[in-house]
């Protein structure tokens, strides 16, 4: 090794007395050690984060529904960031969950609805957006990956690739076949079918969930991040609580308030059909259904508190992202519908997300748009991952979150698109004729085929707008001035400048055929209508 001493280097000396080596020897090993140091730290500095998703099912956050979720608000929310203006791009299960793994608008991953014919973990998914998913990238930077929950709606089906097909990128497979069960379900686990009954200590889904992700991070490598995540069923139907959940809220009641029971008046054709006010029937049956759903989600509650000892216990909490939100917000008696999603107001559109991790300060309140298509790049980014190369028309939020570790930009607005379903007939409710679908209580319909829309919703600090159109035999449009209306009970198109809606119009044109930078890089017009913003 060659000496270090600079002032040899500079007296041209090929060596020198043992005691000049003896009295420089201390600063070369000082420097050495400072250098192996810095390597460690910088090591230590740049070692990836791990990542973990809960993603619920069906949870509101406009109605009460993150009321139960103490533990979580506490260890999640209030140890890091709450972001009060988090939306789906899509209010209903399998659109939304494929847009979280794929960070594209449904337009573009083509997942129209809950059915198989409406592209749900269907063949032509599987071979095209499943095959570029998030977890891919993930699995090329090394990390980890666990699944365990609900999945897609149709998975697991024998003409959607039976239990076998495990999607690329995920080491550790548990995934519920079809929808949402706590007991008497099948799983398909790394490609296998295995049945459980109704034993609660067994076969509970949101338990077992936890379970099998404690062993796998018990059983997981220290030398790589990982990626988890947990899908339980909760608060989805059927409602069935844990044994020791199931008295809780017992004289809790939906809020009356908002919405609640309105008439649909200046509303699209669906939402003009249920009878108002409700049946008493109807009426008793959301407020059980409403109850029901706080109790199932104590279990989720209890499973972000284990989880997050577990990290803890691992000394792999502060180094660890932890995301909690839903796939769809939910009604519970609004514009008198009884129970469901699938609308484009705010109850069914909003959703909670909570997240914290390394760079991100406690206790923080964002107020900045954040879409569940956002998910996906968030990950990827945190990983490493260069998002230019990847074909996502989210963002980042990473930036919002934790500002000294990214610079990043808010969105000035965004869509919500759905295509409804419907049936030929419908002898629960002959009626309403052919077209409408998940029709209960009471004949009260909540979707049909003209339940098709797309929106364009303006939040950007001066302007709260929402501007839909449907694609049924009326072109019925919706317009509501969030600021003054945040309810959406009047409709104000006929009260709107023709040009301003007009503006509106092509806003939407634009983001419907969207692609990638396109879809974050649409400028955004001031408006201006009878003295507020638009």
């Amino acid at each position: 090794m060659a000496d270090p001493d600079p002032k040899g280097m500079r007296g041209g000396r090929s060596g020198g007395t043992s005691g000049h080596r003896r009295r420089v020897r201390p600063a070369a090993l000082a420097l050495l050690t400072a250098l192996l140091t810095c390597c460690v730290r910088c090591a230590e500095s740049v070692k990836q984060s791990n990542i973990v998703l809960v993603l619920v099912d069906d949870q509101d956050v406009e109605l009460g529904g993150m009321t139960p979720m103490k533990k979580t608000k506490e260890l999640i929310g209030e140890a890091g960031a709450t972001f009060v203006n988090a939306f789906t791009v899509t209010p209903l299960c399998c659109p939304s969950r494929s847009s979280i793994l794929t960070g594209q608008y449904p337009h573009n991953h083509e997942v129209r609805n809950n059915s198989l014919s409406g592209n749900c973990s269907s063949i032509k998914w599987q071979q095209g957006p499943e095959a570029e998913a998030f977890p891919i990238y993930l699995s090329k930077q090394k990390y980890q990956t666990f699944f365990a929950g609900k999945y897609l709606n149709q998975y697991g089906r024998k003409d959607a690739g039976d239990v076998g097909h495990v999607p690329s990128g995920w080491d550790q497979w548990n995934a519920l076949v079809g929808n949402s069960q706590y007991y008497n379900y099948t799983l398909s686990v790394n490609g296998k079918a295995e049945q459980h009954g109704d034993s609660y200590e067994k076969d509970y889904l949101t338990d077992l969930i936890l379970n099998r992700s404690l062993r796998f991070l018990d059983d997981r490598s220290p030398q790589h991040p990982f990626f988890i995540m947990l899908a339980p069923p909760a608060p989805h139907s059927p409602w069935t609580a844990a044994p020791q959940y199931q008295k809780e809220f017992n004289n809790v009641q939906a809020p009356r308030d908002g919405s609640f029971d309105k008439p649909g008046k200046d509303k699209h054709w669906l939402l003009r059909q249920p009878v108002n006010p409700m049946l008493n029937s109807s009426v008793t049956y959301l407020d059980n259904a409403y109850r029901k759903r706080w109790q199932t989600l104590l279990s989720v509650d209890d499973m972000l508190e284990k989880l997050v000892k577990k990290l803890d216990s691992m000394n792999e909490l502060n180094n660890t992202y932890i995301f909690y939100t839903s796939d769809n917000g939910y009604h519970t008696g609004q514009f008198s519908l009884p129970i469901d999603k699938r609308q484009l107001y705010e109850f069914d559109i909003r959703i909670p997300l909570l997240v914290r991790g390394p760079g991100i300060k406690p206790n923080q309140t964002i107020k900045a748009p954040v879409l569940n298509i956002d998910l996906a790049s968030t990950f990827l980014d945190i990983s490493g991952v260069n998002l230019s190369t990847v074909n996502v028309d989210g963002q980042s939020f990473l930036a919002q979150m934790a500002p000294s570790l990214r610079n990043g930009t808010v969105r000035p607005f965004f869509l919500v698109e759905y295509t409804g379903e419907g049936n030929p007939t419908n002898p629960t409710c002959p009626k309403l004729g052919p077209g409408v679908s998940q029709c209960f209580p009471d004949c009260v319909c909540e979707d049909a085929f003209n339940n098709t829309y797309a929106c364009v919703r303006t939040l950007d600090g001066k302007q709260n707008l929402q501007y839909c159109e449907f694609a049924d035999s009326e072109s019925f449009v919706e317009v509501y001035n969030m600021t003054s209306d945040p309810h959406q009970l009047e409709n104000i198109v006929k009260k709107v400048d023709p040009t301003i809606l007009q503006a509106m119009n092509q806003r939407l044109i634009k983001l419907q055929s969207c692609v990638g930078d396109s879809c974050r890089d649409i400028k955004l017009d001031a408006l201006n209508v009878n003295g507020f913003a638009l």
